[in-house]
């Protein structure tokens, strides 16, 4: 209530009673102006059916246009979903690359080759199925085994052999037969057969002459190996790892063609331009056996120890990148005794294109070069990383590794009572990585692991044709009349191997982007057309009517009314 003697009271009062009036003239211009724009935009709009609720139509007619509306939106929304998870779920897609490259572009593959021949089976002193039984005799007996009519040297040797014969039978209850430590490396070179009479003789590009030349000794979980074409230590492994710096001491037979050379080829980059065609690692000029690798391997009969690796004679191989350590008892062709086998090569590359460097390495299932580290290895590959997980591993449940296992320096190397315990480990290491990957099997994709070892995103594999046939060496010479080579190598069985590339040329694979943030926006935008003529122009209509053309509108009516 205003006091009509009191002037300031009355002053207030008009000052309320204005401030009421201005504020109730800004609500009608406002609502009025909105009213205005609304009518205007639905009527101008480029969005379709929106131009029916501007207009004075029966209700049935308004709610028929605000339900097709409503529905086109659904849609419209159901649809982006569906393509946001296909862009979010599998952006990169695996396809075949346009043109062919050629084999002399890569390297050719890395050789492993096994003897099953791990010690020459001698005639005097005791065998290792001697030494075997009477262990397994003791431990069945619950008694204390002590080595009797046996040289420290022979007892040396036999622990090796239960390392790299066959571990699966060793039983849980082995004990430690000996206090004193033992390099293994050192006992495997004392036991090893002869190099030369084993690799009998090779032929590289178009050379015949001895394999020492071409093959060096490689440490896996079999014993010593030799490897054709693979890189050395100093390449594969960290300089604070033990294979970096006492693999090459051990190693007597070293790479005499392309031991000196410097690394002229990376998985990413592959070889150098100004490389030539003498590289390191090695390739070949094109197809066919003539220019592959050919190796005569021989074994023989009164050396060989069914007892350590088994009734299965002769050799193994192992065809691999060369920046892989190969892990023999994983993957392996058989060379028996007294047969040719012929190896035709398929190479299986896989390389990148630069748009999926930003994707997140879960998004396109691959690590790139630089992005996952490895503790023991310069190069990272899947085989290696699953390698040094099952290292970790196994020092972590044993408290030691396998004497072939990649580690630092200082790490412990199990002894014979703790065969049992890293022969298990590998098996609860793939039931561990099995039953971690099952809580993502929802997913279209491979989740994290404890090892976290997925394909590099640029990797080369081989895959290999085979076909053998009998060798009869024994039937050439007798019909040649000449016995001179049985009476020089007496027992021999021979065996002859060659590998090749199949082709001269191969199709790589080549992981793109399926979906790129320019495809998603162009199908949310195709979407939104096909369903409600919808636009980025449409966008700035609604922002404009909203806010520019509603001030104006504003102002305009509050000057008219201040006019009148």
């Amino acid at each position: 209530m205003c006091d009509l003697n009191d002037n300031e009271s009355n002053e207030r009062c008009e000052e309320k009673s204005k401030s009421k009036s201005n504020h109730s003239k800004w609500r009608s211009n406002t609502k009025k102006a909105t009213s205005e724009i609304f009518y205007e935009y639905c009527s101008n709009t480029s969005i379709h059916g929106v131009q029916y609720f501007g207009q004075r139509r029966p209700i049935t007619e308004q709610i028929f246009w605000i339900l097709v509306f409503l529905v086109s939106i659904v849609c419209c929304f159901s649809l982006i979903m569906s393509v946001y998870h296909k862009w979010n779920e599998t952006p990169v897609i695996v396809s075949f690359s346009e043109k062919t490259t050629p084999v002399w572009n890569i390297p050719f593959p890395a050789i492993t080759i096994c003897s099953e021949t791990k010690r020459i089976l001698k005639t005097e002193g005791m065998t290792y199925a001697n030494f075997y039984n009477n262990l397994t005799s003791s431990i069945r007996a619950g008694e204390k085994y002590t080595p009797t009519n046996i040289t420290k040297d022979e007892l040396d040797e036999f622990r090796t052999l239960l390392h790299i014969c066959n571990t699966q039978i060793i039983d849980k209850g082995m004990p430690l037969l000996s206090t004193s430590k033992i390099d293994y490396y050192d006992i495997l070179n004392q036991m090893l057969p002869s190099f030369e009479r084993y690799f009998f003789f090779c032929k590289w590009f178009n050379h015949f002459g001895t394999c020492d030349t071409l093959f060096k000794k490689t440490y896996t979980e079999e014993g010593i190996c030799y490897t054709f074409n693979g890189l050395s230590s100093k390449d594969l492994y960290r300089e604070d790892t033990y294979q970096h710096n006492h693999f090459d001491s051990h190693n007597a037979i070293e790479y005499s063609e392309y031991s000196n050379r410097t690394l002229s080829w990376s998985l990413q980059n592959g070889y150098d331009t100004d490389s030539g065609f003498k590289t390191y690692p090695a390739r070949v000029l094109g197809a066919g056996a003539r220019a592959g690798i050919f190796i005569a391997l021989q074994s023989f009969k009164q050396e060989t120890d069914y007892y350590c690796r088994g009734p299965i004679q002769g050799f193994k191989v192992l065809l691999h990148s060369p920046d892989d350590v190969p892990h023999v008892s994983k993957d392996f062709v058989r060379i028996p005794t007294g047969k040719e086998v012929l190896i035709a090569v398929k190479p299986n590359m896989i390389t990148t294109s630069i748009g999926i460097d930003d994707y997140h390495p879960l998004r396109r299932q691959c690590f790139l070069h630089n992005e996952r580290q490895l503790r023991f290895f310069k190069i990272y590959t899947q085989s290696n990383c699953e390698l040094e997980c099952l290292a970790n591993f196994t020092l972590e449940k044993c408290g030691c590794v396998k004497f072939s296992m990649p580690r630092s320096l200082y790490t412990p190397v199990c002894n014979e009572d703790k065969i049992y315990c890293y022969d298990r480990a590998e098996n609860d290491l793939l039931m561990s990585e099995f039953t971690e990957g099952l809580k993502h099997t929802a997913f279209n994709f491979r989740g994290p692991t404890k090892c976290n070892c997925m394909p590099a995103c640029t990797s080369l594999t081989y895959n290999a044709e085979i076909s053998q046939a009998n060798f009869d060496l024994e039937e050439m010479l007798a019909a040649g009349g000449d016995t001179s080579f049985l009476e020089e190598f007496p027992g021999s069985q021979m065996s002859r191997l060659s590998i090749y590339f199949k082709e001269s040329q191969f199709i790589t694979s080549k992981r793109s982007e399926l979906y790129g943030i320019t495809d998603f926006l162009a199908n949310c935008g195709g979407i939104f057309g096909l369903f409600m003529g919808f636009s980025i122009l449409s966008m700035v209509e609604i922002f404009y009517h909203a806010t520019l053309r509603l001030i104006s509108n504003i102002i305009r009516l509050a000057k008219n009314r201040n006019r009148n």
